[in-house]
């Protein structure tokens, strides 16, 4: 009777084995017991986050530099920061002039195994219309979304190349969200296509590739840094071109303080509305799920609101 036990009892812990092996972790070959270790990816700001953790799912160790609720334009990494870019296998940024860090920080890491993505590379950028600023070009690209397409394609080969045996589930992950993005792409072409008015006033020209794309015009109180501040003249203009438009809304961004913008709204008598840049979420926000799609939808709604 005894005997029997035993047997029942190790029969029963294969059995248990087998299924764990089937239903867990990437192991690694001939060590069954380790876990695969997933790439360590980093990333600027909140929106090549969102875009990499679309890409890369749940294959990889994603940490966004940027403190959820920090405007990153003026942002710089902490030594600790640095400390964690020495064991990283991939940082992923926009480039575009958005980092005034990021080269300088990659010149001084040890790290030889580092990927670093500059994310639009291959997309045309516009030149700074502001030239007193320190940026050469525009840097917000990824508010156009067939931009954002082309940046996720950047991401998915520079995580396929630091982690080749996941190459096909970064690749799936792009087509699924490629399609997603096309048809924003499609709901702001035919939504805007039909509004009365074409000029929008924001805080932040953050706008510039969404307008260009979808026939806006953008009137930026402040430049493409968001805290930079206008001049006395460049008020009074805006004061009288809203005036003449009949301008309705002044658009500002949850990060950076709306007063300005407030101002030149009393000065008219218009309305305030959000339209977000998706630079940083807020901590509210992250844990609400919003996420690119869903926060560009909030922006088209405000859009198609103001300018009909």
């Amino acid at each position: 009777m005894k005997v029997r036990r035993q047997i029942v009892f190790f029969g029963s812990l294969a059995v248990v084995s087998l299924s764990l092996l089937s239903c867990g972790s990437k192991t690694i070959p001939g060590n069954p017991a380790k876990e695969m270790e997933k790439i360590s990816v980093y990333t600027s700001f909140y929106a090549m986050y969102d875009l990499t953790q679309k890409i890369g799912g749940d294959r990889i160790r994603l940490v966004n530099l940027v403190p959820a609720g920090t405007e990153p334009h003026e942002w710089e990494p902490s030594t600790g920061d640095i400390v964690h870019l020495e064991k990283a296998d991939v940082l992923v940024y926009n480039g575009a002039s958005m980092e005034g860090w990021v080269s300088r920080v990659i010149a001084t890491l040890k790290n030889k195994r580092l990927i670093a993505v500059e994310a639009s590379r291959d997309i045309k950028l516009h030149d700074n219309p502001e030239k007193a600023e320190n940026l050469k070009y525009d840097p917000h690209v990824w508010l156009y979304p067939m931009n954002a397409i082309q940046e996720m394609k950047v991401i998915m080969n520079a995580l396929s190349n630091a982690d080749p045996a996941n190459a096909d589930y970064f690749r799936s992950n792009y087509h699924y969200y490629s399609g997603k993005f096309s048809e924003l792409d499609r709901e702001y072409r035919e939504t805007l296509a039909t509004v009365k008015n074409r000029s929008i006033i924001v805080s932040h020209q953050a706008f510039g590739y969404l307008c260009e794309a979808y026939g806006l015009n953008q009137i930026a109180i402040e430049g493409l840094s968001a805290d930079s501040e206008p001049s006395t003249k460049k008020m009074a203009e805006i004061v009288q071109f809203a005036r003449k438009r009949g301008v309705k809304y002044i658009f500002f961004e949850d990060l950076v303080s709306p007063k300005v913008a407030e101002a030149v709204a009393r000065e008219i008598g218009a309305q305030t509305e959000t339209l977000n840049p998706l630079e940083g979420l807020t901590e509210k926000e992250l844990s609400e799920g919003k996420e690119y799609l869903s926060v560009m939808k909030c922006n088209l709604a405000a859009l198609k609101k103001a300018l009909q």
